[in-house]
């Protein structure tokens, strides 16, 4: 099978800015993260989206419904969501109950 495309998501965003520290806050980590694996994908030729590239809030609804509609729901979409955290795999188990996985 074939990849159809890989969708990145930058964790957080806008009012919501994750975990913060030292200086450090989530959601600015998760956006550059992404926006350099998205650059690497492209120069890659593999199919790649961002749900966010700028620092928005994202409600549940808004990022999976960019989620899925970048290239659907099937097995040959890959999705990365980047978090740095220390939640674990709950976040994983989230986002797939959110798309019906």
């Amino acid at each position: 099978m074939a990849l159809k495309g890989v969708v990145i998501d930058a964790g957080h965003g806008g009012s919501d800015p994750g975990a913060n520290g030292n200086g450090i806050i989530e959601k600015d980590l998760t956006l550059l993260i992404s926006k350099y694996m998205y650059d690497r994908l492209r120069e890659l030729g593999i199919p790649v989206t961002m749900t966010r590239t700028t620092d928005e809030t994202l409600d549940s609804k808004t990022r999976t419904n960019r989620i899925k509609d970048a290239y659907g729901t099937g097995t040959d979409v890959l999705v990365i969501s980047n978090h740095i955290n220390a939640g674990g795999a709950e976040f994983s188990y989230h986002y797939k109950k959110l798309i019906g996985y």
